[in-house]
């Protein structure tokens, strides 16, 4: 399942390494934003994790940093219902969105936090790269493909990120991932590369690490 980062072998070898160093930095919790006004500012690039309600944004988010409590994990769908936001190492920032989809909470909590996550989307300046979780076991559904069109019309960069990858075979995965990364050709802010990861077992999350840490502003 790992996924070269190019397509030479000594650049993915520094791609790697540069990935596996920047995420062994400190990871620090900054604020969790139940609205706009409480979105800290920041000279760092952003990287946000989105994705339907139980995708497993939060235990990607500590596999990726190496931990095992960075970013609470639930059972329970819609448990996170505002913007986890972290320091990576004073060098990246991270945002762990709510969960979307999610049709069971109160309606006016649904509400709040779906609108604070357009909002957030449209308007977060340093934005580089939103990574949409994928459920590889469901693949797209329309709430995904809603927030697609949002990411679309704000002109920010998206890249699907299939999640629990180590619940499907080899053949089943491979169709997943073709069929996904047919469908967002036709997406105009999509990433065409789809990252297949599986927070257990850790399969992915190396090359994962790595594209996001190409994102680092250097200097």
């Amino acid at each position: 399942m790992p996924q070269p980062v190019s397509e030479n072998p000594d650049d993915d070898a520094q791609a790697l390494e540069h990935g596996r160093r920047l995420f062994a930095q400190a990871c620090d919790f900054v604020i969790g934003a139940a609205s706009m006004d409480q979105v800290p500012e920041t000279r760092l690039q952003e990287i946000a994790f989105a994705g339907r309600s139980n995708v497993g944004k939060s235990s990607l988010i500590n596999a990726l940093t190496n931990r095992t409590a960075l970013a609470r994990t639930s059972n329970t769908p819609g448990r996170t219902r505002q913007i986890n936001f972290f320091d990576l190492g004073k060098r990246l920032m991270l945002a762990d969105l709510p969960g979307y989809g999610y049709a069971k909470a109160p309606k006016a909590e649904i509400e709040q936090w779906t609108g604070l996550i357009e909002d957030y989307l449209r308007g977060r300046a340093g934005l580089r790269r939103v990574c949409l979780l994928i459920d590889a076991r469901h693949g797209l559904k329309e709430s995904d493909r809603r927030v697609m069109a949002l990411l679309d019309q704000a002109a920010v960069v998206y890249q699907a990120v299939l999640t629990k990858c180590d619940k499907l075979k080899e053949g089943p995965l491979k169709d997943r991932i073709e069929g996904i990364g047919d469908e967002l050709a036709a997406h105009t802010a999509a990433h065409p590369e789809v990252m297949a990861t599986s927070a257990r077992d850790g399969s992915g999350i190396p090359a994962l690490r790595a594209a996001l840490a190409g994102l680092e502003k250097k200097g």
